[in-house]
């Protein structure tokens, strides 16, 4: 199945992968970038209960997603440490 990316940067996600995989409208759906490409993964409570196991067999370690989520939190911390600066 493929998708066209708007000039908005919008992507329609076909009806039948978001009844297959339970995406209904508001669900929040994070993109995770991995070596073959991206994955988008429900995210939240729900999220993760819909995703279990969706990553067994393609490469993804949680180490790898540790190792992400570590990065996020350094930037948050660098974004935060700069913002009284900007006043």
């Amino acid at each position: 199945m493929t998708t066209t990316i708007s000039s908005r940067g919008q992507v329609v996600v076909p009806a039948k992968l978001r009844k297959k995989y339970g995406l209904r409208d508001h669900v929040r759906v994070a993109w995770v970038p991995v070596d073959q490409g991206l994955l988008l993964l429900p995210a939240g409570k729900e999220g993760v209960r819909a995703s279990r196991g969706i990553l067994k067999g393609s490469g993804v370690s949680t180490s790898f997603l540790m190792d992400l989520r570590k990065g996020e939190r350094q930037r948050e911390a660098k974004k935060l440490k700069s913002w009284p600066n900007r006043f």
